[in-house]
C-alpha cells in the first residue's frame, strides 16, 4: 500500500506564520523568472540498475504536465523522487530555486493505490492530514477546510462512510481530496485513474481539470493513456523506456480549453497530436521484430482432433464453399435469465441476442459495464448456461465447453509452477494426441515464439510480468487452432502501451490462422482495430445488440496506419456517439 508523506509544521510556528505560508505570493518578485519546479541532469539508480538518467524538465507555475511511458520505464520512480520520498543519485530537483530534500506539504501526491486508513471515515481520512499540516489552526476552522475538499470531490453524501463501503472511484476521490486539502502547490498525480473503468475515469478526468481550473495548482500526471494526456494537459512529455529512462521532445498542446471529449473527435489537432505521439512512443517501445526467430520454426502439417477432417482416413466434411457461409456461427434470440438476490423473482440480463458470423470473421462486443457482453461470451464458449434460445457452431448446438473454443480471460489462468512452454503444452497434448512430441513441442514453440516470448520459454508463469502472462495466454488459445477464439478484455489489465503491442501481437498471428473471433471489450480504439463488425450493446438488463458498424479498412491492419485513415475518426464517433447516448439512460 503507497503511503503519502506529509511534513507536520513544527510546534514554533504560529499561525499567522501558517496563515502566511499558505497565502504566500507563489514567487518572491526577486525570483519571478525562477521556474517554480526545475530538474537538472537528475539521475537515479537502484543498485547496478540505471533507471533514471539526464533528466531535465522545467514546469511553469500553474501548468499541467501529463508524462506518459511503459510500465517499468521510471515514471514512479520520478514522481517519488519529486515529492522528497527518494533522493536523487546526481543532479538537481529545485524547487523555487531551492533543493528538495524531503516530502513537504508543498507537493500533494496521489498514488495508483488507494492509501486510506480502513477503520476511518471518509472525513476522517481527509482531516488526518488536515490537523498534522494546520495544527494551530481552531478546530472548527480545520472541520471546515476538510469539508470543503470532501465536497470539492463530490464527496459530500459519503462523509461518514468507511472505505469498505466505497466504490473505487470514489476511493480514489478521497485520495484527491486529502491530498488537495494540505493546499500543495504542486499536484503530483501517478496513475491515479489507471484501475477504473471507462466512464469512472473520464468522470475523475474532469473533476481533476474543474478542481486544478479553481484551484490554480501546478500538476503533473503520470499516465500510460494518450487520450487522457492530450485531453488534459498543457504539454505532454513521453518518458522513454529505462534502463537509463530519459525523456522524450515535448508535444505542446495547443487545444483551446475547455475541452469537450466529442468534439476533439473533429479536431485536426487532437488527431494530430494523437497520431504523433502515439508514433513516438511505438518507435520507441513497440516495434519489435517478432518474425525472425519464428521463421525458423516450421508449424507441422497436423490438424487438431477438433477439426472434423484431422483424420485423414476419414472423409472430409467441410465442403469449400462453406468457407464464407454466413452461419458458421449462429446466435439465435439469446437469453440468459438470473434470479434475483432475494430469490423471489428473475432478472433477464442479456435479452435477444441475435446474430450470424461467417467463418474467418472478427467481432468486437462493445458496451458499458454491465450490459451482458461478458455473459454472451461465456455462454459461448460453455461456461455459462443458455437460458433461453440457442448458439450453433459449425453445425452443431453449443451445450458446454469444449477444445474447439479457445478463451483468453482478462486474467491468464495460468498455473504459477509450470513453465510457459509447460502451460501451453496442457493444451496442446490434449488436441493433438494423436502427433509425434516432436511435433507438438514444435507448435507450442512456434506460437510462443510468435508472441514474442521465445527467450522465456522455460520461465516459470509465477516470475512473469501480466503482459507476459498475457502472452502465454494467447499463443495457448492459437496452439489449440481452435474453430473459435473468445477474447474477454484480454488486455484490460494492462497499461495502455502494453496493450497497444500485444493487440499488434493479436493481429499478426491472427492474419496467419484467420480463426473466427469474437473478443470483449470496452476500448473502442481496441474494437475498430480488430474487427470486421462492431456489435454495441445496449445497457442491461434486458440487453441486446443495439447497433452493428461495419468497419471497412484495409488488412492487415497497424495502429499507425488506423490513425491515418480518413475513415478512422469516422466509426469512431460513431460508437463513441452509441455508447453516450446509452450513458445517458442510466
Amino acid at each position: 500500500m503507497s503511503v503519502v508523506n506529509f511534513n507536520i509544521v513544527p510546534p514554533s510556528t504560529s499561525s499567522g506564520q501558517v496563515k502566511r505560508l499558505l497565502n504566500k505570493p507563489l514567487a518572491p518578485s526577486n525570483d519571478a523568472q525562477l521556474p517554480l519546479l526545475e530538474l537538472k541532469s537528475v539521475c537515479k539508480s537502484y543498485g547496478a540498475t540505471s533507471i533514471l538518467n539526464n533528466i531535465n524538465l522545467s514546469i511553469k507555475e500553474g501548468e499541467f504536465i501529463a508524462i506518459v511511458g511503459f510500465s517499468g520505464s521510471g515514471k514512479t520512480t520520478l514522481i517519488s523522487t519529486i515529492a522528497g520520498l527518494i533522493q536523487a543519485d546526481s543532479g538537481e530537483v529545485l524547487k523555487q530555486g531551492a533543493p528538495i530534500t524531503a516530502p513537504g506539504p508543498d507537493r500533494g501526491v496521489v498514488f495508483q493505490n488507494y492509501s486510506l486508513m480502513p477503520w476511518l471515515t471518509v472525513f476522517e481520512n481527509v482531516a488526518l492530514a488536515v490537523d498534522q499540516i494546520f495544527k494551530h489552526w481552531p478546530a472548527e476552522q480545520r472541520r471546515a477546510h476538510t469539508e470543503k475538499y470532501v465536497r470539492m470531490v463530490n464527496l459530500g453524501a459519503a462523509m461518514d462512510k468507511k472505505p469498505a463501503e466505497l466504490s473505487g472511484g470514489m476511493r480514489q476521490r478521497v485520495n484527491v481530496a486529502r491530498a488537495l486539502a494540505a493546499s500543495p502547490d504542486i499536484l503530483l498525480l501517478d496513475e491515479p485513474l489507471s484501475a477504473l473503468d471507462a466512464l469512472t475515469r473520464g468522470n475523475l478526468q474532469d473533476e481533476i481539470l474543474q478542481i486544478w481550473a479553481q484551484e490554480k495548482k501546478t500538476v503533473i500526471l503520470i499516465t500510460n493513456d494518450v487520450d487522457e494526456a492530450i485531453y488534459m494537459a498543457d504539454r505532454v512529455i513521453p518518458l522513454n523506456p529505462g534502463p537509463d529512462a530519459t525523456f522524450g521532445p515535448d508535444f505542446n498542446i495547443n487545444i483551446e480549453r475547455h475541452r469537450d471529449r466529442t468534439a476533439l473527435n473533429h479536431n485536426p489537432e487532437f488527431k494530430r497530436l494523437r497520431a504523433e505521439i502515439t508514433r513516438y512512443l511505438m518507435d520507441i517501445g513497440i516495434e519489435k521484430n517478432l518474425g525472425s526467430a519464428v521463421d525458423k520454426i516450421v508449424l507441422p502439417n497436423v490438424k487438431p482432433n477438433t477439426s472434423t477432417d484431422w483424420n485423414r482416413d476419414q472423409p472430409t466434411f467441410a465442403a469449400p464453399d462453406e468457407v464464407d457461409r454466413p452461419r458458421y456461427l449462429e446466435f439465435s434470440q439469446l437469453s440468459k435469465i438470473y434470479p434475483t438476490p432475494d430469490g423471489n423473482s428473475t432478472v433477464k440480463v442479456v435479452d435477444g441476442f441475435d446474430l450470424k458470423m461467417k467463418k474467418g470473421e472478427f467481432i468486437s462486443i462493445i458496451g458499458h459495464s454491465g450490459c451482458g457482453k461478458s455473459t454472451v461470451l461465456s455462454m459461448t464458449a460453455g461456461l455459462n448456461s443458455v437460458s433461453e434460445g440457442v448458439i450453433i457452431l459449425d453445425n452443431k448446438e453449443i451445450d458446454g465447453a469444449g477444445p474447439d473454443r479457445g478463451v483468453v480471460f482478462q486474467a491468464p489462468s495460468l498455473f504459477p509452477w509450470l513453465t510457459a512452454f509447460e502451460n501451453v503444452m496442457l493444451g496442446v497434448d490434449k488436441v493433438y494426441p494423436h502427433a509425434a512430441k516432436s511435433q507438438r513441442d514444435d507448435i507450442v514453440e512456434y506460437y510462443l515464439t510468435r508472441v514474442g516470448l521465445g527467450d522465456s520459454l522455460r520461465k516459470k508463469a509465477g516470475d512473469m510480468s501480466n503482459g507476459m502472462k498475457q502472452r502465454v495466454g494467447i499463443a495457448r488459445a492459437f496452439a489449440l487452432s481452435p474453430k473459435l477464439l473468445l477474447l474477454d478484455e484480454p488486455f484490460g489489465m494492462l497499461d495502455s502501451l502494453t496493450r497497444w503491442e500485444l493487440q499488434e501481437v493479436l493481429m499478426e498471428v491472427w492474419e496467419r490462422t484467420h480463426v473466427t473471433a469474437i473478443v470483449v471489450t470496452h476500448d473502442v480504439d481496441e474494437a475498430i482495430l480488430l474487427a470486421d463488425r462492431v456489435v454495441m450493446m445496449t445497457n442491461g438488463p434486458h440487453a441486446k445488440i443495439g447497433k452493428i458498424e461495419t468497419i471497412d479498412l484495409p488488412r492487415p491492419r497497424s495502429r499507425k496506419a488506423l490513425l491515418e485513415h480518413p475513415d478512422y475518426y469516422k466509426y469512431r464517433e460513431s460508437i463513441l456517439s452509441f455508447l453516450t447516448e446509452c450513458d445517458h439512460t442510466h
